[in-house]
């Protein structure tokens, strides 16, 4: 689900990026239309500035990709500055039109280097235009300003038309580096997570090491030691030896005992422990999880394979749903113990057939052992429940365990109810 809200994050950047385009085409559209409605149309002219623009298009599109891998298109860039330059001149070096060319490229173009370099880039790009622009204002082949005004109204166009250029490339280097920006901050957090994911995996092999070393390695020594003794008194004295020998086989067997206890305490999960992990797992990708306990403790027959369940089922919202909220409610009376996980990722509208996966048939197994049934549907009303249920007290035997129940109801494809541990 994290990897899903990347992507999603990703295209969200990439088209708002891309949308820049829309400005020289929307304008230099409206200026060719006043052209045509006054007459004024050059039709050799248009037809090279449009081609220009389409080049153009093309190489900022793959610059936005390659800003977005992390690489910076040196190659891309500066054909982009030679074609969006070219269409500007061709066009007419328009303030709203084929103009903005230049400064669509600005804003694509500093994306990946330093502050000081994009200063720069923005004031080079200025010493261009703003020239250009003037020429064009001067010569009458601006039509946003008339040819024929006396020095007065020149003078201001002039004075506008630079004023527009200076602000303009001070501004557009900054529009898309913030959403840049916000980009890699989306990156490093999901890099951050399985960083700390896997951090916490080696801690715990670090801990499940120190321990077996901590149970089984003086007996282990201990063995070794005696062992050794017992060689050595073999041949002199055989009681002596014999009495070593013992020693050595209840060093074995309590070492073994431990090793035992240690694997099936690490196989056993705890039901608050696991309440609490997979509480911060949900809200650490975006899920809003709420816990409903019960004022008294569970229990302890049952705890460990109602964490069972809790885990299965949270792995289920994460990996195939579309949940924004999750509720786990606990309770159980004298008679039952219920627990359900209740989620908000399915669809009023579910459709298809899906069987139970592996994760849930193994979760009916454990509960079989308890005499429990489990169940996972779709409730109709765009929330997928899942709930398991333990009568009480717990069978003492599996003879007396009733056979579990795992049923699910129709959902669509890719639905929790289909899926793996």
């Amino acid at each position: 689900m994290v990897a899903d809200g990347l992507r999603r994050a990703r295209r969200i950047v990439q088209w708002t990026l891309y949308a820049m385009l829309v400005l020289p085409w929307f304008f230099a559209g409206v200026n060719t239309v006043a052209e045509v409605a006054t007459g004024t149309v050059q039709g050799v002219r248009v037809l090279f500035a449009t081609a220009g623009l389409l080049v153009f298009s093309w190489l900022y599109v793959r610059i936005i990709r390659a800003v977005l891998d992390r690489r910076y298109a040196r190659r891309e860039i500066v054909a982009a500055a030679v074609v969006s330059l070219a269409v500007a001149i061709v066009g007419g070096v328009q303030m709203a039109g084929w103009g903005l060319a230049p400064l669509v490229w600005l804003a694509v173009a500093v994306l990946g280097v330093s502050r000081w370099v994009a200063l720069l880039f923005g004031a080079g790009t200025a010493l261009v235009l703003t020239p250009l622009a003037i020429l064009a204002v001067a010569t009458g082949h601006d039509p946003t300003f008339p040819a024929d005004g006396d020095e007065a109204t020149m003078a201001g166009a002039i004075a506008g038309v630079t004023l527009y250029y200076v602000l303009m490339c001070g501004l557009f280097p900054w529009t898309n580096r913030l959403w840049v920006w916000i980009w890699r901050l989306a990156e490093e957090a999901h890099a951050g997570r399985e960083a700390q994911a896997r951090l916490a995996v080696a801690e715990e092999r670090l801990r499940f090491a120190r321990d077996l070393h901590d149970l089984v390695g003086h007996q282990l020594s201990a063995i070794a030691v005696k062992s050794e003794v017992a060689v050595r008194l073999s041949a002199a004295d055989g009681a002596a030896a014999r009495e070593e020998m013992s020693a050595v086989r209840g060093l074995a067997r309590t070492a073994l005992r431990e090793l035992r206890e240690a694997v099936s305490g690490y196989r056993r999960p705890d039901l608050t422990a696991e309440l609490g992990a997979v509480r911060g797992v949900l809200e650490a990708a975006g899920v809003s999880c709420h816990l409903h306990l019960p004022y008294r403790e569970m229990p302890q027959d049952i705890t460990p394979v109602f964490a069972w369940v809790v885990r299965e089922a949270v792995t289920n919202v994460l990996r195939h749903s579309s949940a924004t909220r999750c509720d786990i409610l606990l309770r159980h009376t004298e008679k039952e113990a219920v627990l359900e996980v209740r989620n908000d990722g399915v669809g009023p509208s579910a459709s298809g057939t899906e069987s139970a996966g592996n994760g849930l048939a193994g979760l009916a197994e454990r509960m079989a052992e308890i005499g429990g049934t489990l169940t996972a549907r779709p409730t109709g009303s765009g929330e997928f429940t899942l709930r398991a249920v333990v009568s009480l007290p717990v069978p003492g035997s599996g003879d007396d365990a009733r056979p579990a129940v795992c049923s699910a109801e129709p959902a669509r494809a890719g639905e929790q109810v289909g899926a793996d541990a």
